[in-house]
Protein backbone atom coordinates (compact mmCIF):
# COMPACT_ATOMS: atom_id res chain seq x y z
CA UNK A 1 0.00 0.00 0.00
CA UNK A 2 3.03 2.59 0.68
CA UNK A 3 3.97 2.32 -2.11
CA UNK A 4 1.19 2.59 -4.42
CA UNK A 5 0.90 6.17 -2.44
CA UNK A 6 4.14 6.83 -2.96
CA UNK A 7 3.90 6.14 -6.65
CA UNK A 8 0.87 8.51 -6.56
CA UNK A 9 2.52 11.52 -5.14
CA UNK A 10 5.07 11.09 -7.06
CA UNK A 11 3.39 10.99 -10.70
CA UNK A 12 1.75 14.34 -9.03
CA UNK A 13 4.79 15.96 -8.54
CA UNK A 14 6.14 15.15 -11.67
CA UNK A 15 3.06 16.24 -13.20
CA UNK A 16 3.22 19.51 -11.71
CA UNK A 17 7.09 19.62 -12.45
CA UNK A 18 6.97 18.96 -16.07
CA UNK A 19 3.93 21.58 -16.53
CA UNK A 20 6.34 24.73 -15.20
CA UNK A 21 8.25 23.77 -17.96
CA UNK A 22 7.86 23.98 -22.00
CA UNK A 23 10.16 21.73 -23.49
CA UNK A 24 12.89 21.37 -20.54
CA UNK A 25 12.91 25.40 -20.24
CA UNK A 26 11.06 27.68 -18.15
CA UNK A 27 8.26 29.08 -18.91
CA UNK A 28 8.02 32.74 -18.71
CA UNK A 29 5.48 35.32 -18.99
CA UNK A 30 5.07 39.09 -18.70
CA UNK A 31 3.05 41.77 -17.73
CA UNK A 32 1.13 41.88 -21.01
CA UNK A 33 -0.13 38.33 -20.71
CA UNK A 34 0.77 35.15 -21.65
CA UNK A 35 3.80 33.42 -22.85
CA UNK A 36 6.97 34.63 -24.42
CA UNK A 37 8.16 32.31 -27.28
CA UNK A 38 12.09 31.82 -26.73
CA UNK A 39 15.00 30.30 -28.77
CA UNK A 40 18.42 29.36 -27.72
CA UNK A 41 20.98 31.65 -29.46
CA UNK A 42 24.80 29.90 -29.64
CA UNK A 43 27.54 31.84 -28.43
CA UNK A 44 29.32 33.51 -31.29
CA UNK A 45 32.47 36.12 -31.95
CA UNK A 46 31.68 39.24 -33.20
CA UNK A 47 33.83 40.73 -35.65
CA UNK A 48 35.69 42.63 -33.03
CA UNK A 49 36.62 39.82 -31.47
CA UNK A 50 34.33 39.98 -28.70
CA UNK A 51 33.02 36.20 -27.60
CA UNK A 52 29.22 36.69 -26.83
CA UNK A 53 28.31 33.43 -24.81
CA UNK A 54 24.82 31.32 -25.73
CA UNK A 55 21.81 32.82 -24.24
CA UNK A 56 18.19 32.61 -24.71
CA UNK A 57 16.17 35.22 -26.14
CA UNK A 58 12.25 36.30 -27.15
CA UNK A 59 11.38 35.33 -30.74
CA UNK A 60 10.70 37.99 -32.97
CA UNK A 61 7.25 39.28 -34.21
CA UNK A 62 7.68 42.65 -34.50
CA UNK A 63 6.54 44.53 -30.73
CA UNK A 64 8.74 45.46 -28.14
CA UNK A 65 5.64 45.03 -25.41
CA UNK A 66 6.87 41.09 -24.61
CA UNK A 67 10.87 41.34 -24.92
CA UNK A 68 12.71 40.32 -21.53
CA UNK A 69 14.92 43.75 -21.62
CA UNK A 70 11.47 45.78 -21.99
CA UNK A 71 9.96 47.99 -18.79
CA UNK A 72 7.28 45.29 -16.49
CA UNK A 73 8.97 42.04 -17.89
CA UNK A 74 11.68 39.77 -16.10
CA UNK A 75 14.47 37.63 -18.00
CA UNK A 76 13.65 34.59 -16.50
CA UNK A 77 16.52 33.17 -16.95
CA UNK A 78 18.57 36.02 -15.14
CA UNK A 79 15.64 37.35 -12.70
CA UNK A 80 17.10 40.64 -14.53
CA UNK A 81 14.22 43.59 -15.20
CA UNK A 82 13.94 44.88 -18.31
CA UNK A 83 14.85 48.93 -18.46
CA UNK A 84 13.45 49.70 -21.89
CA UNK A 85 10.85 51.33 -23.48
CA UNK A 86 8.19 49.54 -25.09
CA UNK A 87 7.21 52.38 -27.25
Amino acid sequence: MKKIIFAALLACASSAYAHSYSYGQPSSSNTYGGSTGQHYVNSYSRSDGTEVQGHYQTNPNGTKADNWSTQGNQNPYTGQWGTKPAY
